[in-house]
Order: C-alpha cells, then sequence, then structure tokens
C-alpha cells in the first residue's frame, strides 16, 4: 500500500526514493536505468520498488466502522 522506508531484507533506506523512482519512469528512462541512477544496487531493493503498487489513494476511501 505504502511503500515501505526500509528494505524488509537488508534494511537500506528506500522510502524516500519512490517518488524520484515514479518520476524518471514516468519521463520514459527504463525501471534499470532508473534504479541504477538512483544508486539501488542490492535485488532485493530493486525489487521492492519494482513490483510496488501504490493502493492507498484506492484504499482510503473505505471506512471501518467498529461493531458495539
Amino acid at each position: 500500500m505504502i511503500i515501505p522506508v526500509r528494505c524488509f531484507t537488508c534494511g537500506g533506506v528506500i522510502g524516500s526514493k519512490w517518488e524520484k523512482y515514479k518520476e524518471l519512469v514516468e519521463k520514459g528512462k527504463t525501471p534499470a536505468d532508473a534504479l541504477d541512477k538512483l544508486g539501488v544496487k542490492r535485488y532485493c531493493c530493486r525489487g521492492l520498488l519494482l513490483t510496488h503498487v501504490n493502493l492507498i489513494d484506492d484504499v482510503a476511501k473505505f471506512k471501518v466502522v467498529a461493531k458495539e
């Protein structure tokens, strides 16, 4: 839903790179080139950024009501 701040496997900081990665890909760079430019080298971190699906806007529409 929300990009994690740190990689689950190695603990590297990746949350701050999501917006720049998305911007580079939208401008026409390949995902591999965008990750290389951002300095994301490890497979685990690259996998998190490549497979992330931003669902927060879809989920935020719903409201949880607690039953009493």
